[in-house]
């Protein structure tokens, strides 16, 4: 572990150019730029909203807002949308890098390290925009909206944790690759991201307790909606999950590269 640590400060140049280079890369000849990271998500909401908005405002606790079903929208959106990202990316990775992995002598962990980084620099971006939009709509910004910073981290490490595992045994079994955004967008539509906890019926609550994104959630939900702390206990709880789950994906990671180099 302190192994890979110490290269990724030794690296931290190559890490930091090539999140650089990838963000640019990515709007190259486009004239909006960036600011398709910020339509995405919000033309994703827009189409929620005014699909569900008559059927499921009425039904949000303590909601007293014009827009209480786009902000509650874009609260789950915004966290569900880091979550899935990092997984999608590092599902691929090893694949398709698999050909600078074979051809060039480099600590494999920057990989990683530089899917992470653009991750969270989009996520940033984003986070920035919906505060901006808030703003905009009359949602108060209160300082409860610092508590981001550690749930921004927790949803990092259980993505990392995720993604580095499933991004492993994609190279041995492609099958791997085609079954996890399946699981991903059922996933996404048992956590109450586009519908509150309140309409799912009681004999299905208990199973919210297996779902680590639901207290994630319901966290971004908190802070940007109701303007209140999160709970704390859940939110603990999930971050020692997390920790243990990317420990072991970054174990796993430290394992299987000599035998992924081999089979890519």
């Amino acid at each position: 572990m302190f192994g890979m640590l110490s290269s990724l400060w030794d690296y931290r140049g190559f890490i930091l150019s090539s999140i650089r280079n990838e963000f640019f890369a990515r709007f190259a000849r486009s004239k909006l730029g960036g600011l398709w990271m910020i339509i995405h998500p919000l033309s994703q909401v827009a189409i929620y909203a005014l699909v569900l908005s008559n059927v499921i405002q009425a039904k949000l606790p303590d909601i007293d807002h014009s827009y209480a079903y786009a902000l509650y929208l874009m609260a789950g959106i915004v966290a569900w949308n880091l979550f899935s990202d990092i997984i999608g990316r590092y599902l691929t990775l090893f694949i398709e890098q698999g050909n600078l992995m074979k051809k060039m002598k480099f600590p494999r962990i920057t990989l990683p390290a530089v899917v992470l980084g653009s991750a969270l620099l989009n996520n940033l971006l984003l986070i920035i925009s919906l505060v901006v939009v808030f703003a905009l709509m009359g949602q108060k910004i209160t300082p409860e909206i610092l508590w981001l910073i550690p749930l921004v981290l927790v949803t990092t490490a259980l993505a990392t944790g995720i993604g580095l595992v499933l991004g492993i045994l994609n190279v041995f079994v492609r099958d791997i690759g085609q079954v996890v955004p399946i699981v991903m967008q059922v996933w996404f539509w048992l956590t109450p991201i586009i519908y509150p906890v309140s309409v799912i019926p009681e004999k299905f609550k208990g199973s919210m307790a297996y779902n680590p994104m639901f207290p994630i959630v319901s966290a971004y939900q908190d802070i940007l909606v109701y303007n209140k702390a999160p709970d704390y206990m859940s939110i603990a709880w999930i971050a020692a999950i997390s920790i243990v789950l990317m420990a072991f994906g970054l174990f796993l990671f430290r394992r299987a590269a000599p035998e992924m180099v081999d089979v890519l």
